[in-house]
């Protein structure tokens, strides 16, 4: 028994594989908690327009998404931080410019249909929450995972790479 519970331990918290993916979806989900809550707390509480809000929910999930993935999902110790922080930058950039303009493009696509304005508003208090949820999910299966998964916490040297290219 104490076998099995080690192996299985062992197996969670190993480098790669189905368990890596299920650590990110963790680790996302504790950005996506803080990025949420930062937006909407400055929405509704400081009255930031949602754009404003949403970039700066975005940089602070992003932050707090950087530091677990580097430490516990993707196990990149081996990996120099200062690598990690250019490429997660390079990264990150993309998935906020993704997540700011798809919100912003979703929720006014949506502020033009009434009737679902009127629903999704008494439901969420405001439409832009249901189309951060929508973005925030396409961009972080689409986006995020990947992109982190093949470039930013892997031990590549990316200058030899570019010298063959030339």
């Amino acid at each position: 028994m104490a076998d099995w519970i080690k192996k299985s331990v062992k197996n969670i918290s190993g480098k790669g594989g189905l368990f890596m993916f299920l650590r990110a979806q963790l680790s996302s989900q504790l950005a996506s908690l803080t990025d949420f809550l930062v937006t909407i707390i400055l929405a509704k509480f400081f009255h930031f327009f949602y754009v404003y809000a949403t970039f700066t929910g975005s940089v602070c999930g992003g932050i707090i998404n950087c530091i677990v993935n580097y430490q516990w999902t993707f196990k990149a110790l081996s990996v120099k931080k200062r690598y990690v922080v250019i490429k997660y930058i390079l990264v990150w950039v993309g998935s906020i410019f993704l997540n700011t303009s798809g919100t912003y493009l979703i929720t006014e696509l949506l502020r033009k249909i009434t009737w679902l304005t009127s629903f999704l508003g008494y439901l969420f208090d405001d439409v832009f929450i249901v189309s951060k949820i929508i973005v925030s999910l396409a961009v972080g299966f689409g986006w995020n995972y990947n992109m982190q998964r093949i470039f930013v916490y892997r031990n590549k040297n990316f200058s030899k790479i570019l010298k063959k290219h030339k």
